[in-house]
C-alpha cells in the first residue's frame, strides 16, 4: 500500500510545570514547551514536525491537559512514540496521551470550551511548598464577596477591559466571549477559581482574578464591574494576578 501521499493526524495531551519556561508558544528569546516537544518529535519521527496547540499559555503558567495536534506521512506506533517522547523531554513536561484523530480535527478551532483554574493561597503565612503553584494573597479575602463579584462576570460580554493587547490578534477582531461558569471552590489553605468559557483573550483570566482581588482589597467597588465591562478599557480594570497560580485544566471537544 502506497502511503507516500497519505496524511495522519494525531492529538496529544500534555501536562507541564510552566515555571521555568517562556510559555507554550515558540519564541526567539526563551525556551518554550512547544519547541521542546517539536524537537523531540523531530528526533523520534526523523521528520520536521509542527505542533499546533489549542492556545498559548504564558510564561509561568501551568497545564494539566494542554492539547495539540501534529500530522505525519506515515502511521506511528502510539505507545512507543509516547514513551519515547517522555524519555527525551525534561521531567516537568509529560505527554499524557496520543490518539489518532480525523484530518478535520484542529486542536484550537475544534475546541468547544476551555477550563482554567486559578489557585489562591489565603493563609496568613506563605506556604514554601506552594510558592510556585498558588498566589499568596497579602491581604484578607472575603469569600462571600469574592463569590458575589465572580457572578458578575458570567454570561456573554465584550471582555476588552480584561485583555492585554486588546488592539491585536483575536481580541481586535472579536473580544466577545461567553463565560459559562466562574466557581469559587474552597480548598485547604485557600480557594480555587474555576473558569469555563468558549474562549479566553490574552491574560483575560489573570486580569479577572486581579480585579476580583482588588474588589476584596477595597480598591474597586463590586458594583462597578458591569461599568468596567462596558468601558472596553483595560485601564479601568484591576491588576493582573501572577502567572504562577494559573492552570489550563481541560480543553473540551465533541
Amino acid at each position: 500500500m502506497d502511503l507516500s501521499n497519505s496524511l495522519f493526524k494525531y492529538k496529544i495531551v500534555v501536562a507541564y510545570d510552566g515555571t521555568d519556561y517562556g510559555g507554550w508558544q515558540v519564541q526567539p528569546n526563551a525556551v518554550s514547551i512547544q519547541s521542546l516537544i517539536e524537537k523531540a518529535l523531530n528526533t523520534i519521527l526523523r521528520a520536521n514536525t509542527h505542533l499546533v496547540g489549542s492556545g498559548r499559555t504564558d510564561a509561568g503558567v501551568h497545564a494539566l491537559a494542554q492539547c495539540a495536534h501534529f500530522t505525519t506521512h506515515a502511521p506511528i506506533d502510539i505507545q512507543k512514540t509516547c514513551a519515547s517522547l517522555n524519555g527525551i523531554l525534561p521531567p516537568d513536561i509529560r505527554i499524557l496521551s496520543i490518539e489518532q484523530v480525523p484530518l478535520e480535527f484542529h486542536a484550537r478551532y475544534s475546541a468547544l470550551s476551555k477550563v482554567y483554574h486559578y489557585r489562591l493561597h489565603l493563609d496568613p503565612t506563605p506556604d514554601p511548598f506552594n510558592r510556585r503553584y498558588a498566589y499568596h494573597v497579602p491581604h484578607r479575602v472575603d469569600i462571600a464577596l469574592l463569590k458575589e463579584t465572580a457572578d458578575l462576570f458570567l454570561g456573554t460580554h465584550d471582555f476588552t477591559s480584561f485583555a492585554n493587547e486588546a488592539d491585536r490578534g483575536t481580541a481586535a477582531k472579536d473580544a466577545i466571549r461567553t463565560l459559562y461558569r466562574l466557581d469559587v471552590v474552597e480548598e485547604p489553605g485557600g480557594v480555587r477559581l474555576e473558569f469555563e468559557g468558549d474562549g479566553f483573550l490574552y491574560k483575560m483570566v489573570r486580569n479577572i482574578v486581579g480585579t476580583l482581588l482588588d474588589v476584596c482589597a477595597g480598591k474597586i467597588d463590586k458594583e462597578k464591574i458591569p461599568l468596567i465591562l462596558q468601558a472596553k478599557d483595560r485601564k479601568q480594570a484591576g491588576r493582573a494576578a501572577p502567572a504562577l497560580g494559573l492552570y489550563l485544566v481541560e480543553v473540551k471537544y465533541e
